[in-house]
């Protein structure tokens, strides 16, 4: 949002409210001179000196913190942040000497003002010195503690910082807005026995007075507050040395150190690779990776010393599957990226997050593309594109770029549009632009903004009157297929980031027209009957004709899904490309074929085509072996049994699955239980096999049970081929016996990948008093980690003999959660739609609005994800009521034609 126009602020104690409300009250009662969220722009903070003691025993910390001020107008006041902590002292270090400020607190805004006597003048340089202490912080934000558990069961702890987005509030007094840049020069004091790290290397230690340490690091760079990060804790580090000379060293508690290698050599592969691709030396001496014990998202991009869960980012080779990796290595290409995009170039507010995260989305697939081959990460960028259109086909989503002013509302831009939407369009604009003169402006747009602040409208200048390359053979028409004056990106792009939703684009072919309709300017691609070449169409208007050479068999839009729209066709359009699926899908790639299961039952929720043409062009999935097509049947097709296991339908829902089952029966009996093929095929094992397992299907319950009492029988020690042990852990967690064996390994393990595996077989059983055990340590954190909380109560969501379970605990526990989790997060967003997303009765939804509606502003009635989850049940309804008489003909009809494979 823009800040409205600051007033002098010299002998005005006031400014004009903004609303009717009341003026703001300090909390000693005073009138409080500032009323807005956003903090003034009278001075801004050119350099922090801080020193920070926390103290591991009493979990409380000190500080001092004197900040160097740049005065742009005259003014008696300085107004900052700091949450939840005590304030000792305030002194004006002024050009005529010193002298104490008063302090005035605002809590609601997190704001503190201090007030002068004198004038500040414009132009001069101040300081002032804030003396200040609080408690580490008890959700996982600001400065926290975290603890964890060796092998003898001796609990340790280490304070972590994780400042993303108004936390640094928390930790320090501090200007905590991403376009109040400034450096930092940290002190840290810290007992013997604990070791300090920071964003910059370490220059020097002094002793202090009763055995301390104090450890003074290296001045950072100019950078926003929530980049900065500190540790004390008790880790151990391996290092290596880049290309281009950056030390690189991975941090882990001391019995897991063994499993930093791959991320250490990772981290060391990626950062070279971004230094050439962006054309920026690294500007940092050293890049630290912290694996945190309790952490809440999966990693921070802090400049510097990143912080990562320990699930991403430690990597037992002979433990870890190939789906961990994978996701293990795409998390470090993820912040690495961040320290061009987001970190050197910061957006100048919250609303425009999608520059950071959008972005380095996208660089994950670009990074590893490149660097690691072998991941065919290819695979995967699909699947982010239908998860942001699941969100943004509500009318509960948001734009790209969307005003935000409150906490709650930036923490809840950190979702799926931002990241997944955001990586999308500007996959789409690169196919548009070609990627050599996407590059070309990336490059622009990082080296003119440097150290500073974006919006928007500087990244689409900068992708703008890019020389393109020339055209070959092997581009198609990448280069010729608009005219200059069409490549005005701002227009273009203005249209994907400033509204929200995505485009349906409706296709009828009538002979050698084909009549085009949609609502955005969109750069089409397509591909026909007659021609393998990729045909370009810049789509400006809402209705078009193309053209074609000849009359065509069929026509397939949005080439590989490289364009964030749906396409809907027309008259005989869909069953022609059923016929094609059918005589020979592998003419279309395996992206095209996943696009085209998505877009069909997508269509079907929005009544433009019918249920039964949608399961008739599944019906070609029975000779697909491709992951990114089988996996998008499965998410089409399972999610509509998962709607019935939470009514009293057994007799469809079991037909139902049945069908899917016969669907890939051929493809899960292939698979191996065994550990080789690609890194896609041994992904795609482990989900079949899960499947299957879970579905019961005999063959493959059999060899889980045989392998699972191998394994037991050797006390764990056996070594069982990883892509397959998720689905033997479901099949042994289904007896008491072997629940309780598989949670004293879990208790015990030290290797993340393998826990994270155990602990969700465990809430696939269906033993209700273990689920909801869970549920409750969980919650507690002794025993199982709180940070794993969500995952556990959305996936015991999922078990049909859970659902109820965990809405119930949901319920009870809100308030613990919410405080945890904080307002708005991603976590609690994920946890509300999560829980209610597969409820499809009005007797559910009136239950679920009583409670929401039940709740105050300051317990999250404001919540976007509440919008969001009545929508989702309300689509589900009206998906039940309009498509269960169509599934059980279709069905029935298919039983008829095949009454031997009914499982």
């Amino acid at each position: 949002m823009l800040v409205a126009p600051l007033l002098l602020l010299l002998f005005v104690p006031f400014p004009a409210s903004t609303g009717n409300q009341d003026p703001p009250k300090a909390t000693n009662g005073e009138l409080f001179p500032w009323d807005r969220m956003r903090l003034p722009k009278t001075v801004s903070p050119i350099h922090y000196d801080l020193t920070i003691h926390p103290n591991l025993t009493t979990f409380h910390f000190t500080g001092v913190a004197r900040i160097e001020l740049d005065v742009h107008e005259d003014t008696n006041m300085v107004v900052l942040h700091a949450k939840q902590m005590q304030i000792s002292s305030v002194l004006l270090l002024a050009p005529d000497g010193v002298r104490p400020l008063k302090v005035l607190e605002y809590p609601h805004f997190h704001q503190l003002a201090l007030l002068s006597d004198s004038v500040l003048t414009k132009g001069q340089m101040y300081e002032v010195k804030l003396e200040f202490a609080a408690n580490f912080s008890d959700s996982y934000h600001g400065f926290y503690k975290s603890s964890y558990r060796t092998r003898t069961g001796e609990v340790r702890f280490l304070a972590s910082t994780q400042f993303e987005a108004t936390f640094a509030r928390g930790a320090f007094p501090c200007f905590d807005e991403p376009a109040f840049k400034a450096k930092f020069t940290i002190r840290i004091i810290r007992e013997p026995r604990h070791i300090a790290i920071s964003n910059m290397p370490k220059v020097k230690t002094v002793e202090l007075l009763g055995g301390l340490l104090e450890d003074h690091f290296d001045t950072t760079v100019k950078m926003s507050t929530y980049l900065v990060a500190y540790i004390v804790s008790d880790f151990l580090s391996v290092s290596k040395m880049t290309q281009h000379g950056v030390k690189i060293s991975v941090y882990a508690v001391p019995e897991k150190i063994d499993q930093t290698a791959y991320a250490l050599d990772a981290a060391v592969k990626l950062l070279d690779f971004y230094d050439d691709y962006f054309d920026i030396p690294y500007p940092l001496p050293k890049q630290d990776l912290a694996a945190i014990p309790d952490f809440q998202s999966g990693a921070m991009e802090n400049w510097g010393l990143t912080t990562y869960r320990e699930t991403a980012l430690l990597f037992d080779p002979d433990r870890s599957s190939a789906s961990d990796k994978l996701a293990i290595t795409k998390v470090i290409a993820h912040e690495l990226a961040h320290q061009w995009f987001g970190n050197l170039v910061t957006m100048e507010w919250w609303n425009d997050l999608w520059l950071n995260e959008g972005f380095a989305k996208f660089m994950e697939y670009i990074s590893l593309d490149i660097t690691y081959p072998e991941l065919h990460v290819d695979d995967f960028f699909l699947g982010k594109c239908f998860e942001a259109m699941e969100v943004d086909s509500l009318s509960s989503s948001h734009p790209v770029s969307t005003p935000v002013e409150n906490p709650m509302e930036i923490q809840e831009m950190f979702d799926d549009v931002s990241y997944d939407k955001g990586a999308c369009i500007l996959n789409m604009l690169r196919d548009f632009m070609t990627p050599e003169s996407f590059e070309i402006g990336i490059i622009k747009y990082l080296k003119q903004y440097s150290y500073q602040n974006t919006v928007n409208g500087h990244l689409w200048d900068s992708l703008t009157n890019n020389p393109a390359p020339k055209a070959t053979s092997s581009q198609g028409h990448h280069s010729k297929w608009y005219s200059d004056d069409e490549l005005d990106v701002r227009t273009i792009m203005d249209t994907w980031t400033l509204q929200e939703g995505f485009p349906l684009v409706t296709v009828e072919v009538r002979g050698r027209e084909i009549r085009l309709k949609s609502g955005f300017a969109i750069p089409l691609t397509y591909m026909t009957s007659a021609s393998e070449t990729v045909h370009r169409f810049l789509l400006k208007g809402k209705t078009d004709v193309l053209y074609l050479p000849e009359e065509v068999e069929w026509v397939k839009f949005n080439v590989n899904m490289s364009g964030y729209y749906m396409v809907h066709y027309e008259g005989e359009g869909w069953n022609s490309i059923i016929r094609l699926l059918q005589n020979d899908h592998t003419v279309l790639t395996s992206n095209d074929r996943a696009s085209l299961i998505h877009n069909v039952f997508q269509l079907v929720s929005i009544g433009k085509v019918r249920l039964d043409t949608a399961l008739e062009l599944s019906l070609y999935l029975s000779r697909e072996t491709e992951i990114m097509a089988v996996t998008q049947g499965f998410g089409e097709l399972v999610p509509l049994y998962k709607l019935m296991e939470k009514r009293d339908m057994a007799a469809l829902e079991n037909q139902m699955k049945g069908y899917i089952v016969d669907l890939f029966r051929g493809l899960i009996d292939q698979q191996e239980w065994a550990d080789s093929g690609s890194v896609s095929e041994r992904v795609l094992r482990s989900y079949l096999l899960l499947f299957a397992c879970v579905r019961n299907y005999p063959p493959c319950v059999t060899k889980a049970t045989q392998l699972f009492n191998e394994w037991k029988d050797s006390d764990g020690n056996m070594s069982l081929p990883v892509d397959i042990t998720m689905a033997v852990f479901v099949v042994g967690a289904r007896t008491p016996e072997g629940w309780d064996f598989l949670f004293e390994k879990y208790s015990h393990s030290m290797q993340m990948s393998v826990k994270s595996r155990m602990k969700i077989a465990m809430t696939v059983s269906p033993l209700k008093d273990k689920l909801k055990w869970m549920m409750e340590q969980s919650l507690h954190g002794e025993v199982m980690k709180t940070q794993d909380l969500p995952d556990v109560v959305v996936s015991i969501s999922k078990n049909p003999i859970g659902y109820k379970l965990a809405w119930d605990f949901l319920r009870a526990n809100w308030r613990t959660l919410i405080k945890k989790f904080d307002l708005g997060s991603n976590t609690v967003s994920y946890m509300v739609t999560g829980v209610t997303s597969q409820y499809s009765t009005r007797e559910m939804l009136d239950e679920i609005r009583s409670f929401f509606g039940s709740l105050t502003e300051e317990t999250g009635s404001k919540m976007r994800c509440i919008q969001q989850t009545y929508e989702t049940i309300e689509d589900n309804i009206r998906w039940m009521e309009t498509n269960l008489p169509l599934l059980q003909a279709w069905l029935d009809k298919r039983r008829q034609r095949m009454p031997h494979e009914d499982l």
